[in-house]
């Protein structure tokens, strides 16, 4: 029997079976894989049973201890919420940058700082555009940096243009911001052999996106595009109502039913266990209930504590305590999602001690597993 190449084990095992997150961990490296309209496209089969992309997917196999021991230098907790030294809400206190941004400004700034304080020389950003789909930008100004201030809640492959500028010499010391699973892949990358992590040295920060899902780029753009010909400038997800999806031009405010915008999920969400970027530096996310227009930030690691401090110190942000009510609904809802997506891990694998990406030491997989079912009997 032939043995597979590296790209038709990913093909298979992760495109082909809907585990396919669209990070981007596969391409910009190599010639076989790219990403194009929010899809992962095989263009041709390598010889190579092992390589880059095999090894940097985060979908092919992700091991929760070894992916902790890189970044925070202990074995995963299994905690569902990640390593916190702190959790605090925080805001931009540029009035410009607020009105741009997304929610109340956090990464916005804190990227910009990071840049301009030195901390890193540029950083890897998703940029958003019309109706066109959301992809990676190396931003090193702070015009550059607000330009990806706006979220979409489209998966992007922001990994590709972060692997592609790891090959720049001109960036030496980078940043990223993305989501749960591209935190993930750049973990996963982190803790590969030395020919596939060479220049992961170059990674200084790491900020985390609260995710709960990404949608299909071309579901998306379909529907919306039977609705509304102008450019888009910016999608919501309000608090109140949080049952609807809000599409914003230049001109007008379209609300739909958020029912009607689940059905373009991207089917990877389903077994997406980590609600809140739990392997970055910083993990931020929205504000909700009392502080509405704050943003929740979990510092996880030192560094990420510095760059808060420093921030907060020459007022780019301002912070405060996060209400312990808004932590355990945070905490709830990390919960609630890593059961969810264990629950339909294990639909599709059809066995407990089978978690399909997902690897851990022996007592972590039964707590995972057991936590599940005690929560959905």
């Amino acid at each position: 029997m032939t043995k597979s190449s590296a790209c038709q084990e990913i093909d298979r095992n992760v495109i082909k079976k809907g585990l396919c997150t669209l990070c981007g961990a596969c391409a910009g490296t190599c010639p076989y894989f790219a990403c194009h309209e929010g899809r992962v496209l095989l263009r041709d089969v390598c010889d190579l049973s092992q390589g880059h992309c095999l090894v940097s997917c985060p979908r092919m196999s992700f091991d929760l201890d070894r992916a902790s021991e890189i970044v925070f230098g202990v074995a995963y907790s299994g905690n569902g919420f990640g390593a916190a030294h702190r959790v605090v809400m925080a805001r931009a206190t540029d009035a410009a940058v607020k009105v741009r941004a997304q929610d109340a400004g956090t990464v916005t700034v804190l990227t910009r700082f990071a840049i301009e304080e030195g901390f890193i020389d540029s950083a890897v950003l998703t940029r958003f555009e019309g109706t066109l789909w959301p992809m990676g930008r190396v931003a090193s100004t702070r015009e550059q940096v607000i330009e990806c201030s706006r979220s979409s809640y489209l998966a992007a492959p922001t990994v590709e243009t972060f692997n592609r500028a790891l090959q720049d010499v001109h960036h030496q010391s980078m940043g990223f911001v993305g989501t749960p699973c591209q935190v993930m892949a750049l973990a996963n990358m982190r803790t590969a052999p030395p020919d596939i992590s060479k220049g992961m040295e170059k990674l200084k920060l790491t900020i985390g996106l609260f995710c709960t899902w990404a949608l299909s780029y071309p579901d998306l753009s379909h529907f919306i595009g039977r609705s509304i010909a102008d450019p888009i400038v910016k999608y919501e997800i309000p608090p109140h109502p949080a049952n609807v999806f809000i599409v914003y031009t230049e001109q007008d405010r379209i609300s739909f039913p958020i029912d009607v915008i689940l059905p373009f999920v991207r089917p990877a969400c389903r077994s997406c266990l980590d609600l809140t970027a739990e392997f970055a530096d910083i993990s931020v996310g929205s504000g909700r209930g009392e502080v509405l227009n704050w943003n929740t930030v979990v510092i996880r690691t030192e560094k990420g504590a510095e760059l808060i401090d420093s921030a907060a110190k020459k007022g780019v942000i301002e912070t405060t305590p996060i209400p312990e009510e808004n932590l355990n609904r945070l905490k709830k809802a990390a919960s609630n999602k890593r059961k969810k997506a264990i629950g339909k891990i294990l639909q599709m694998s059809g066995s407990e001690k089978d978690l399909l990406y997902l690897k851990a030491r022996p007592e972590i997989i039964k707590r995972l597993v057991t936590e599940y079912k005690e929560g959905s009997s």
